[in-house]
C-alpha cells in the first residue's frame, strides 16, 4: 500500500497518472491497429464495429458500478490504515465481478442483434457489429474480474502492475488483430468477428496475469476464498457509490446511441465516420482521463485521513494539468483534425465526416477534462449522485433538441455537433458547482488535521 496522506500532492497525482496514461497509449494503439484493418474492410464493416463497440458503454458503465465503489472504499481503509476492511471489500468486489459476468453473457446474446437493428443504417451493418459483438461478449464479461483488481490495487495507491499486464494484453491484441481480421499468416480472415475473438483472448490473458500477481506478489489486499460470502451491508454500499457512477455512462450510452439513430438516414458513410472520428476522440481524451482516474485514489486516502484541504488540493492541480493537456489537444484538432483520421478509410466521404466531427468536438475537450475532474473527486468522497445529476442534464439537454431539429427540414449532421458543445459546456459549469456544494457539506470534518 502506498500512503498518499502525506508528501506533494502533484507528484502524486503525476506518478499514478503516468503508468496509467502509458497503459492508455498502449491500450490506444490497439485500438488504432484494429480501426485500420477494419476500415480496410470498407465502411460498412467499420460502421457496424462502430455501432456495436457503442454497446461498450453498457460494459463500461456496470464496471464502474464495480470499480469505483471498490477504489472509493478501499481508500478510505487504506486511509483509515484498516487492512481488514480493504481485503473484506475487495474479496466482495470479486464476488460482484462474477455474477455481472454471468449476466453480461446472458443478456448480451439474447439482445445484440435487437440493439443493432435499431441503431444501424442497413442490413450489412447489422451483420457485421453482430459478429463482432458475439466474439466479443466473452470478453467483456471477463472485464469484471480484471477491474475488480485493477481497482483494488488502485485503491491501495499502486497502478503499475496493472499498467504492466494492459501493455502485454494490449500487445497480444495488437498481434493478433492482423491475423484474426485480415487472415495474416492463416489465410483464413474473419473481418469484424476476428476482432471481437483477438479482444476477448487479450482480455482472457489480462484476467490470468493479474490473478497469479494477486496470488503471488500483492500483500496487502489478498484473494482470501472465506470472504466471498455474500455480505449484503458491503454490497449496499459500494453500490451506493458505484451505482451513480454507471449510471453515468448508461446515460452515456444512450447519447451515443441517440446520435446513431439521428445520423442514420445519412447513410453507413456517416456513421462510419462519426465512429472513427468517435474512436479517434476517446484516444485524445486519454492524457485527461488518466490524470482524472488517479484523483480518486489520492483524493480518497486524504478524505479518509480527513485531510481536507489536501482534497481541494488535489482537484486543484488534476484539472489544472488536464486543463493544459486538452487545451494543446484542441489546437492541434483546429488545424490537423485530417491528419489524425486519414489513414484509417480510404473513403474520402468516411474521412470528411471523421475530420469534421473532430474539428467541431475539440472545442469540448477543455470542458471534459473538467467533468473527468469533477467526476473523481465526487468517487473519492464516495457520492457519485451529482456526477450522474450533471450527465443527466447534458443528455436531456441534448436529447430533446436534437429529436425535435432532426425532424425539422434542412437538418444537416452538423447541428448534432453543434448540440454536443453546447450540453458538455453546460455540463462542465453544472459539475464544478455540484462539487463546490459536495466539499462544502463532506469537507467539513469536526476535526481536520494540518495539512501537509
Amino acid at each position: 500500500m502506498k500512503d498518499l496522506t502525506q508528501g506533494p500532492i502533484p507528484r502524486h497525482v503525476i506518478e499514478m497518472a503516468v503508468p496509467m496514461a502509458v497503459g492508455m497509449l498502449v491500450q490506444t494503439l490497439y485500438y488504432l491497429v484494429d480501426l485500420y484493418f477494419i476500415g480496410r474492410l470498407g465502411g460498412t464493416a467499420l460502421a457496424g464495429v462502430s455501432a456495436a463497440g457503442n454497446a461498450m458503454f453498457i460494459i463500461i458503465a456496470l464496471t464502474q458500478i464495480l470499480g469505483v465503489g471498490t477504489i472509493a472504499l478501499i481508500a478510505h481503509a487504506a486511509g483509515r490504515k484498516d487492512q481488514h476492511e480493504a481485503n473484506l471489500i475487495f474479496n466482495q468486489s470479486l464476488l460482484l465481478a462474477a455474477l455481472l459476468g454471468v449476466g453480461t453473457l446472458i443478456a448480451g446474446y439474447a439482445w445484440s442483434a435487437d440493439y443493432l437493428r435499431s441503431i444501424a443504417a442497413d442490413a450489412g451493418t447489422v451483420r457485421e457489429g453482430t459478429a463482432y459483438l458475439y466474439w466479443y461478449l466473452p470478453g467483456m464479461a471477463l472485464q469484471f474480474a480484471q477491474v475488480a483488481m485493477s481497482s483494488a490495487l488502485r485503491g491501495t495507491g499502486i497502478v503499475k502492475p496493472t499498467m504492466v499486464v494492459q501493455m502485454l494484453t494490449v500487445v497480444l491484441n495488437i498481434v493478433l488483430a492482423p491475423v484474426l481480421i485480415a487472415g495474416w499468416g492463416t489465410g483464413r480472415p474473419l473481418g469484424a468477428a476476428g476482432a471481437g475473438l483477438a479482444s476477448t483472448v487479450s482480455v482472457i490473458a489480462g484476467v490470468i496475469l493479474l490473478w497469479l500477481y494477486f496470488n503471488r506478489l500483492e500483500k496487502y489486499v489478498a484473494i482470501n476464498r472465506a470472504m466471498w460470502r455474500p455480505q449484503l451491508p458491503v454490497w449496499k454500499r459500494m453500490l451506493g457509490i458505484g451505482l451513480p457512477a454507471g449510471g453515468e455512462f448508461l446515460l452515456m450510452f444512450a447519447f451515443m446511441a441517440m446520435i446513431y439513430w439521428a445520423i442514420r438516414d445519412f447513410g453507413a458513410v456517416a456513421q462510419a465516420g462519426f465512429g472513427l472520428g468517435s474512436r479517434i476522440m476517446q484516444a485524445i481524451f486519454l492524457p485527461a482521463m488518466a490524470l482524472a482516474f488517479a484523483a480518486p485514489a489520492v483524493a480518497g486516502q486524504n478524505f479518509g485521513a480527513q485531510l481536507a484541504d489536501r482534497v481541494r488540493h488535489t482537484f486543484r492541480w488534476t484539472a489544472l494539468m488536464s486543463s493544459a493537456v486538452m487545451l494543446t489537444l484542441t489546437v492541434f484538432c483546429q488545424f490537423e483534425a485530417r491528419l489524425l483520421v486519414q489513414g484509417f478509410s480510404a473513403d474520402p466521404q468516411v474521412v470528411d465526416v471523421a475530420a469534421t466531427f473532430l474539428r467541431f468536438i475539440s472545442w469540448n475537450f477543455v470542458p471534459s477534462a473538467v467533468i473527468f475532474t469533477c467526476s473523481g473527486l465526487f468517487q473519492a468522497m464516495g457520492n457519485t449522485w451529482p456526477a450522474m445529476l450533471s450527465t443527466a442534464t447534458r443528455v436531456l439537454t441534448f436529447v430533446v433538441p436534437l429529436v425535435w431539429v432532426s425532424q425539422t427540414q434542412g437538418f444537416v449532421i452538423e447541428d448534432v455537433w453543434y448540440l454536443s458543445v453546447a450540453t458538455v459546456a453546460l455540463q462542465s459549469g453544472i459539475s464544478y458547482l455540484l462539487l463546490r456544494r459536495e466539499f462544502s457539506r463532506r469537507l467539513n470534518f469536526s476535526m481536520t488535521p494540518a495539512s501537509a
